[in-house]
């Protein structure tokens, strides 16, 4: 179950370069859904020329995760597929952002009245306190590494605002988010299988994941649902 091909996690991985280990099939197929999600979500909007449904406020979290979680990348090389992957989850989430907020045609669709959670206000500043509360050593790279884990904890949730607003889900839309939820899902079992085959213990990690995938439950009801029955997706109306 082990590769040769990588050292170090990727997405949400707690420990820095030095405590790298091998990479593991579960672990690697989390990175290629993660990555089909960004493909899907880039495919969707350069095909339909509309953002709409999707939301950008999510987009700007990842960025913001995935810059100060690999700072690394200006001071340590570990691997080929490490750095590259690394730098294709930034500069394509980044890219993301640019079309939705700046490029028409698709910015034109962007409704941010409807992108309308201020993770500004709700998750910056209380990711950044836990951040400094439960990081291993009191440096800026740690801080801001452990803060990035606490900040995709919740990054789904500008997302889940719209997902609720617009009930009715596009079938890519729906797809780019229930990749991004199995890749979570996968990383718990990485996490599992490492506990046991390696002893590997990662608290602050395993509890964010748990968060993540906590607020994932609800929409992979409707959507398994959804694709069991062969319909599009269709989100109740929040009570």
């Amino acid at each position: 179950l082990k590769f040769v091909l990588s050292q170090g996690g990727l997405a949400s991985g707690w420990c820095f370069p030095s405590c790298a280990s091998a990479m593991n099939i579960f672990r690697l197929c989390g990175d290629m859904l993660h990555l089909a999600s960004i493909m899907l979500l880039l495919f969707k909007l350069h095909k339909s020329k509309s953002c709409i449904g999707v939301s950008c406020r999510m987009q700007e979290m990842y960025a913001i995760v995935f810059i100060c979680r690999y700072l690394d990348l200006l001071y340590s090389f570990i691997s080929l597929y490490n750095t590259v992957m690394k730098i294709i989850f930034i500069t394509s989430t980044v890219y993301l952002v640019y079309l939705m907020r700046v490029k028409p045609p698709v910015a034109t669709t962007y409704k941010r009245e409807d992108d309308a959670f201020r993770y500004e206000l709700y998750c910056i500043g209380p990711c950044l306190i836990l951040g400094a509360l439960t990081c291993e050593e009191f440096a800026v790279t740690e801080i801001l590494w452990t803060f990035s884990i606490w900040l995709e904890s919740v990054a789904l949730l500008p997302q889940l605002v719209i997902l609720q607003t617009t009930r009715e889900v596009e079938n890519l839309t729906s797809d780019f988010v229930a990749c991004l939820g199995l890749y979570r899902a996968l990383y718990i079992v990485n996490w599992i299988y490492r506990y046991f085959s390696e002893d590997y213990v990662n608290y602050i990690g395993w509890v964010g994941g748990l968060v993540q995938t906590g607020l994932y439950a609800d929409f992979f009801y409707y959507y398994a649902m959804s694709k069991w029955y062969g319909q599009k997706l269709v989100l109740p109306m929040a009570t």
